[in-house]
């Protein structure tokens, strides 16, 4: 692009852009995304936006810098696109000792709380219950006792507090985690 100028009269000759600017519009756009498709698309997506636009075009500038300028807004409406795309995983460790691969307790909540465990029964373990779980952030302990302890389908608890279901499974993680932990180092489960 430097050095290069364009046709006679300042008009545009984007019959000739691939041939002269395509290369080095390439190699801008991998060095900023670093993914060969979304480069290319960029570059493409360039061109077409200066096929559209050519009247804007006001020749005080050259032509490879008037189509860089193009692809810089086109590598960034590629790289939002690609953060609003991303899908939100949350860190599942594998090792984790209280919760199966799909996030759900080893052994169901529900059957816990219909067998007689002497542990449940106890008075104490719900007095230490209620200490763990008011212990965690209150939005993390709203969605636990909305979706766990009062079982509303989650799409309800979601709508309640206002969060998306990605956002509630990874408060339900955390609650889960938080109140195992709690329990678990004051002496009031052997396994959950």
């Amino acid at each position: 692009m430097q050095g290069e100028s364009q046709a006679p009269g300042g008009k545009l000759s984007p019959e000739r852009w691939v041939e002269r600017y395509g290369d080095q519009l390439y190699r801008y756009a991998m060095l900023r995304l670093r993914n060969a498709v979304d480069a290319e698309e960029a570059v493409q997506q360039t061109f077409l936006a200066a096929l559209q636009n050519r009247d804007q075009y006001s020749g005080a500038g050259s032509e490879g810098a008037w189509l860089l300028g193009i692809l810089r807004r086109k590598v960034v409406d590629v790289a939002r696109r690609r953060v609003r795309e991303m899908p939100i995983e949350p860190e599942v460790p594998q090792w984790d000792p209280y919760f199966d691969s799909a996030g759900r307790w080893r052994v169901s909540w529900a059957a816990t709380m219909q067998q007689p465990l002497e542990e449940l029964e106890r008075a104490e373990f719900w007095r230490i219950f209620r200490e763990c779980l008011q212990g965690l952030p209150k939005r993390h302990a709203t969605a636990f006792a909305l979706r766990v302890l009062e079982d509303q389908p989650s799409p309800e608890v979601c709508e309640q507090m206002g969060i998306s279901l990605s956002n509630l499974w990874v408060m339900l993680h955390r609650a889960r985690l938080q109140l195992a932990t709690c329990l678990q180092a004051r002496g009031q489960t052997r396994e959950l």
